[in-house]
């Protein structure tokens, strides 16, 4: 069957959000300026306000004599409580904020401006109309008014603590998880191994092997500066790391430090470099002259960047490499809220950072967060708040939490990939002391991308797969959100992917769809056989980590990782 025929909307999932756009932030300019063209608009055709009013008007009117038909999307958790249908005052209650919705849709729609910004000012409005649902409140919440009344105002007054908690001990940024059952080392992140190689920015952690024999090419990780590198080694069941053990794989993972303001100068080309040590250790350790190398969003950028000035120091370590949920080439059109990224914008997010020495950490989680209100706001607005409940504990989400700070250097150089596209524009840009070109880049390539990631859509990160010169190039879409397109362990019943046979892929995403096949399952056992076939003839396992000139040192995770 191919992805044409599976009745999923691959075309419509791309539109939340892009991963570079958030490192850049919404200038307050930027927003005030789309609001200011609304009003413009808005006073320009008086013509167009009287129909939209006439609209409005007979919406109110059908409302308040309990005619409207209109009602929720079934898919749209905010309205699922009985009471919206069944009490009339909440029924009316709903009904004008989706009449009220639907108007605003419908006005955006009809305003003769570029589809730039008609961007952003769809991105404003959707976030203006989110944050006035009903339920936001508990006045207008019907489940929290019950549950208030069940518990005796219990509801209320542990609400009311979960809030002030956030204020004080989160940043003011509404809780999305329970950190408490989670240990770091003691119950995730526990995958045996040790610390083989330390430098002030990073450590370098090797795996102990879990089979008799092993492949002969290690495998090098390179995980994003702006998350904890235990993303890859997680609770056992999800632990990538673990799986790859299992398979004969000699995983490497880099934990990189948490960086504070004395750290403010490591930009890219210090990070590089440091992988290129790191090579060099696993290369002593192994006795393998080749490495495989992977990279998952910002750390697939670092990996680029590290494929290019390998190749233009002549240096042929890199046998295979795998990029994950990562954009090289940027374009403002990936989302709506990229449309209201600007060069003041990028300015003024420079500078900010290189004000304070670091771009912080709460402050890419906060971005994050309001890619998508109703689900990473609201929702939990509503949970911890208005119901008084706790949020989830679920180890994706406190990974997702335990965010690290970016060093201005670096926050510079990503902003440079947005504005000189260094990867698209091959020898353009000097950046970690060459001239990037990944065009030179030969080895073969895996790249994934998720069905429904908001942070890095699917078909921008499609587009990598004409960047690079390799031969063979295999594309893979999970069906799945930015991380869990990555962690997608096997034995998930609803898993599946989308890959093509062939060669290198076509030159656009539609193109790719066209011969795309479905295959139920995770993509994980698919990329280890891509991955065991480029790792070389088997051999015995290691009877120890490190050598003697790195001895192993801290019992994985490493001691970077509670910074």
């Amino acid at each position: 069957m191919t992805t044409g025929e599976t009745g999923i909307d691959l075309d419509g999932a791309d539109q939340a959000g892009g991963g570079l756009n958030i490192m850049v932030g919404l200038a307050r300019e930027d927003l005030l300026g789309a609001v200011t063209m609304m009003l413009r608009e808005t006073a320009g055709n008086p013509l167009r306000m009287m129909k939209l009013g006439q609209a409005v008007a007979s919406d109110m009117v059908s409302i308040a004599t309990l005619r409207s038909d209109l009602k929720p999307d079934p898919k749209d958790k905010r309205f699922l409580d009985p009471a919206w249908q069944q009490n009339p005052l909440f029924r009316m209650s709903m009904q004008t904020y989706l009449a009220a919705q639907k108007h605003v849709k419908s006005w955006v729609t009809d305003l003769e401006v570029d589809d730039l910004e008609r961007a952003r000012v769809n991105f404003v409005t959707s976030m203006i109309m989110d944050s006035l649902a009903p339920g936001n409140t508990l006045a207008g919440n019907p489940t929290a008014i019950k549950k208030a009344i069940e518990t005796g105002g219990q509801s209320l007054m542990r609400g009311l603590k979960n809030a002030y908690d956030d204020m004080v001990k989160n940043d003011g940024i509404v809780s999305q998880v329970d950190s408490r059952p989670f240990k770091i080392g003691e119950n995730i992140a526990i995958q045996p191994g040790a610390v083989v190689h330390c430098t002030p920015m990073m450590e370098l952690i090797q795996y102990a092997p879990t089979t008799a024999d092993v492949h002969a090419i290690p495998l090098l990780i390179i995980p994003p500066q702006i998350n904890k590198a235990y993303l890859q080694d997680l609770t056992p069941d999800k632990s990538m790391i673990r799986f790859m053990l299992a398979n004969g794989i000699q995983p490497f993972l880099i934990s990189w430090r948490n960086p504070t303001i004395e750290h403010r100068d490591w930009g890219l080309g210090h990070y590089v470099d440091e992988i290129i040590a790191a090579m060099d250790v696993v290369n002593a350790i192994t006795g393998s002259h080749k490495i495989n190398v992977t990279g998952g969003c910002s750390g697939g950028i670092t990996m680029a960047t590290l494929l290019s000035k390998l190749k233009a120091r002549g240096d042929d370590r890199a046998n295979c490499a795998t990029a994950m949920v990562c954009i090289l080439n940027p374009e403002r059109n990936d989302s709506e809220v990229g449309a209201l990224v600007s060069d003041n914008g990028i300015k003024l997010a420079r500078e900010r950072s290189a004000k304070k020495g670091i771009l912080e950490g709460t402050s890419l989680s906060r971005m994050f967060a309001w890619l998508r209100p109703n689900d990473l706001v609201w929702n939990y607005v509503v949970n911890n708040y208005l119901l008084g409940e706790d949020p989830p504990a679920f180890d994706i989400l406190f990974w997702n939490n335990d965010s690290t700070n970016l060093t201005a250097a670096l926050h510079s150089d990503y902003l440079r990939v947005y504005e000189e596209q260094p990867f698209l524009n091959h020898g353009a840009s000097h950046i970690a002391d060459h001239a990037l070109d990944i065009s030179k880049v030969d080895c073969d390539l895996f790249i994934l991308g998720g069905v429904t990631d908001h942070i890095t859509p699917w078909k921008a990160c499609y587009r990598s797969t004409q960047l690079f010169g390799s031969a063979s190039i295999d594309f893979v879409l999970s069906h799945s959100g930015h991380i869990q397109a990555i962690v997608n362990p096997p034995g998930n019943p609803k898993a599946k992917y989308y890959h093509a046979e062939g060669g290198k892929p076509p030159a656009t995403a539609e193109a790719w769809l066209k011969t795309a096949r479905e295959h139920a399952g995770s993509w994980w056992p698919f990329w280890m056989q891509w991955l065991q076939a480029r790792s070389g003839p088997q051999q015995p396992a290691p009877a120890a980590l490190g050598n003697a000139a790195h001895p192993p040192g801290a019992a994985a995770p490493g001691t970077y990782v509670f910074n």
